[in-house]
């Protein structure tokens, strides 16, 4: 089985985070998103995992060089034009193995090792409570019976979560082909919902798995949701650097960092390398290498290499 992870949106929702730092590498829970993906996928021993990647790409290769032993490819999506383009991309390097596709700002809370014994195609869902944000799945005696991306007046409420088994590859390389070469867009981007609805339309078979969990990092709110979720799975390991603080549980404190006489949780992450001092911080993310000093922080995300002093934020070398 090979896997191809989309990873080259901007993250424009995230900025500043994201003028520096691929939106797949922003920490939740003390590991970058991409890291908390990967992780649920090395169980599955894939063949081949297919990245593609676009703005700052080269520091999600590094990432993955240096921490994971996959057989990898990265494919460059220069322009973005949606999920189904950035697949579409792949295409050469799609064989008769199935495909596993994974996205690359959503982490799924789920072992996904039970697909590999799948004859059918597989769509991950989770019921949510406003269907027109997502694409939707209408089932019918078990199998999938329509897709649709982002209805106005959806049928159903059974959202596609970012995971998506494909058995029939060369069918699926054919439908891609078709909704791209064609120029078949929908809300002005070629959408991976449309390549998979046109298989359906050619009599593939689509079944629908549960997942349990899963955390959307697509904007700050949301992210900080991912990491409070996270955390609760989490236990505090106190260090030395935390000395004369109060740790209040769930809470992830990197042994790198150095935190003194403060107030730290719940739902806080503090990174590799980053320093709090005489300050509180609860329900907020301080990235690697920041500064946190005589402040309160409540809700917020604190980007690499930032130094925030008496509730003054500002951008500097820490190096």
């Amino acid at each position: 089985m090979k896997i191809i992870i989309p990873a080259a949106g901007v993250g424009t929702r995230l900025r500043p985070h994201t003028y520096s730092e691929p939106k797949a590498l922003l920490n939740a829970a003390g590991k970058p998103i991409l890291g908390h993906i990967l992780d649920n996928l090395v169980p599955l021993k894939p063949t081949e995992v297919i990245f593609v990647i676009g703005f700052l790409g080269q520091k999600i290769i590094d990432f993955v060089k240096k921490n994971y032993k996959f057989k990898t490819n990265f494919v460059e999506q220069k322009k973005l034009l949606g999920l189904g383009h950035a697949i579409y991309l792949t295409r050469e390097l799609i064989t008769e193995e199935p495909v596993l596709i994974i996205l690359g700002d959503t982490i799924i809370d789920s072992d996904l090792r039970f697909i590999r014994k799948s004859k059918n195609n597989l769509l991950g869902t989770c019921e949510v409570e406003d269907p027109r944000r997502f694409g939707i799945a209408e089932v019918e005696n078990g199998w999938v019976k329509k897709l649709t991306e982002k209805p106005k007046n959806p049928k159903g409420n059974l959202a596609l979560v970012g995971a998506y088994y494909i058995k029939d590859t060369n069918l699926f390389t054919q439908c891609l082909k078709e909704t791209v070469e064609k120029g078949l867009k929908t809300k002005g981007e070629y959408q991976l919902t449309d390549v998979l609805q046109k298989m359906i339309q050619k009599k593939a078979k689509f079944k629908t798995f549960k997942v349990q969990s899963w955390y959307d990092c697509g904007k700050i709110e949301t992210l900080l949701e991912t990491n409070r979720n996270l955390l609760m799975r989490k236990t505090v390991s106190l260090n030395k650097k935390s000395r004369g603080s109060l740790i209040l549980p769930p809470v992830f404190i990197s042994p790198k960092a150095k935190v003194e006489n403060s107030v730290v949780g719940p739902f806080a992450t503090i990174a590799d390398k980053a320093r709090v001092k005489n300050s509180v911080i609860f329900d907020s993310i301080v990235n690697e290498n920041s500064k946190v000093l005589h402040t309160i922080l409540n809700s917020q995300v604190v980007r690499k290499k930032a130094k925030i002093n008496e509730n003054n934020w500002h951008f500097e070398s820490l190096s």
